[in-house]
């Protein structure tokens, strides 16, 4: 399923951060995921459904390099990516075993994937650099996949960096990580979003003006009333 366009201007304008807290007032509490960070071109807030991987620990007759060419692969599950999700990949956290090098993250990008996001690392650096893809990771490694992991499926529910990770959910990364948005949460958060993200800027402007920070942030109900005041006038 797309992402409404307007919902996802609307997450770009929001940072993980502010998703995060808005996420955590509603009582979710795990959605920042530990392991990705910012490594491959992604300067950018990626926003996208998310397309789930997940990997089992290697099983010798298992994580061959025979296993490459099985229908239920990671390059059959690239084939199956539609345009715009963002792959997650959930690698147990391994990381002496790269999950996807230049070759496959070049097919992704092709297949205009939006982004690769992974508690795992990736193999082939230079490669996966030169390709465009966005990555977020946990490192780098020489090993493929097979030498520590075993690839069994997509587009299940997975848990990558300790958080619960379901198809269609929605992904926003950037520069502070990965946060995963509960499909069923997404409008609200859209919505909320880039309203907090313009109330903390004025927090800020306040700040720099030398107001304390008692009753300013978090805001109390005279702040409130003196931001929507000074809103409403500009």
């Amino acid at each position: 399923m797309t992402l409404d366009r307007s919902i996802a201007d609307a997450l770009r304008r929001t940072s993980t951060g502010t998703i995060h807290t808005i996420l955590l007032k509603k009582g979710v509490r795990r959605t920042w995921m530990r392991g990705p960070q910012p490594k491959f071109h992604a300067g950018e807030r990626e926003v996208g459904r998310a397309f789930t991987l997940r990997f089992v620990p290697a099983r010798e007759d298992l994580a061959t390099p025979e296993s490459w060419s099985s229908p239920r692969s990671t390059r059959g599950a690239i084939e199956d990516m539609p345009e715009g999700v963002i792959a997650v990949a959930d690698a147990l956290g391994v990381t002496e075993a790269g999950i996807f090098g230049d070759i496959l993250c070049a097919r992704m990008k092709k297949r205009g994937v939006a982004a690769l996001v992974t508690d795992g690392v990736m193999r082939d650096g230079a490669g996966v650099e030169s390709t465009g893809l966005p990555v977020w990771c946990s490192g780098v490694a020489a090993p493929a996949s097979v030498a520590g992991l075993t690839f069994v499926g997509w587009q299940e529910p997975i848990g990558c960096g300790g958080t619960a990770v379901f198809p269609d959910d929605v992904i926003v990364a950037d520069g502070d990580g990965a946060v995963v948005i509960p499909q069923a949460l997404v409008e609200e958060v859209a919505k909320a979003g880039p309203e907090q993200e313009r109330l903390e800027a004025w927090i800020m402007q306040e700040v720099e003006k030398g107001t304390p920070l008692p009753g300013l942030y978090p805001p109390n109900a005279e702040t409130k009333a003196r931001y929507e005041a000074e809103t409403r006038k500009g």
